[in-house]
């Protein structure tokens, strides 16, 4: 049988600091969005949270340099 991960196992663990971002990343970033298992209760599988995991980039974002903007030459 699968365990099943509360809010605070998501906290503990790591993967989240707070409930904004954790909404944010289940309606943005495909992150599973578990089930309801009382009025006030969500949990999630353990297998579908690794999984998830194991889909994320690794890897920072390539640092982009800032290119130089190009005004218009104005005529006085």
């Amino acid at each position: 049988m699968q365990r099943r991960l509360r809010y605070a196992d998501l906290v503990e663990r790591g993967i989240i600091n707070n409930r904004a971002t954790l909404r944010n990343w289940i309606c943005r970033c495909g992150f599973p969005a578990g089930q309801r298992t009382g009025p006030n209760s969500r949990t999630w599988g353990e297998a579908e949270i690794e999984t998830w995991l194991q889909g994320r980039p690794t890897a920072p974002k390539p640092f982009m340099t800032p290119r130089k903007i190009r005004r218009p030459m104005v005529e006085a």
